[in-house]
């Protein structure tokens, strides 16, 4: 599936929705509820077996992603703040909050994400954050080695803030 060129354009969904989506543990879409088809302008049958990262926006830091999913490989839910990319190349953003799923055995067997609209605050200060984070990940030629930087960044700042990553989210959020 092509990627759509981003537009500026944002587009806002109510206080009151969440978008859903449950996928396997390589990130393939399993369920988009009625919301997140509406929000990111694509129908069910298009995101079904589709890798989440198809609503990746391209303004979003390769290191967030990292640290998402080295959350929730372990086995522990992360809340996370996503600026998300629309069919029509759109974007919104959400504070996702993303938990394992697990089988009778134990083992995980997908991730399960709510998002909701975040409140304009958190996004104006996130923001820059992130565009921090992604200038530093374009520094480097290799995308792993900007990758890395990104990741070893993000903790310098959390450190000089005293902060864990989830403390700093739920400061924004409230």
């Amino acid at each position: 599936m092509l990627r759509p060129t981003p537009t500026q354009t944002e587009r806002i969904f109510g206080d009151d929705e969440i978008i859903v989506s449950k996928t396997d543990t390589k990130g393939r879409i399993l369920y988009a509820n009625d919301v997140f088809c509406r929000v990111g302008q694509y129908a069910e049958r298009e995101l079904i077996g589709q890798p989440h990262s198809i609503l990746r926006h391209p303004d979003m830091p390769r290191c967030v992603f990292q640290l998402l999913w080295d959350v929730i490989t372990d086995g522990r839910e992360i809340f996370a703040y996503v600026k998300n990319l629309a069919k029509s190349g759109d974007y919104y953003w959400v504070l996702a909050h993303v938990t394992p799923s697990y089988d009778k055995a134990g083992r995980i067997e997908g991730y399960h994400s709510n998002r909701r609209r975040p409140d304009a605050a958190a996004i104006r200060q996130i923001a820059p954050l992130y565009q921090a984070l992604l200038e530093e990940e374009r520094r480097h030629a290799d995308r792993k080695q900007g990758q890395a930087a990104g990741v070893a960044l993000l903790q310098k700042l959390l450190a000089d803030r005293g902060q864990s990553y989830d403390e700093f989210v739920f400061a924004l959020a409230t």
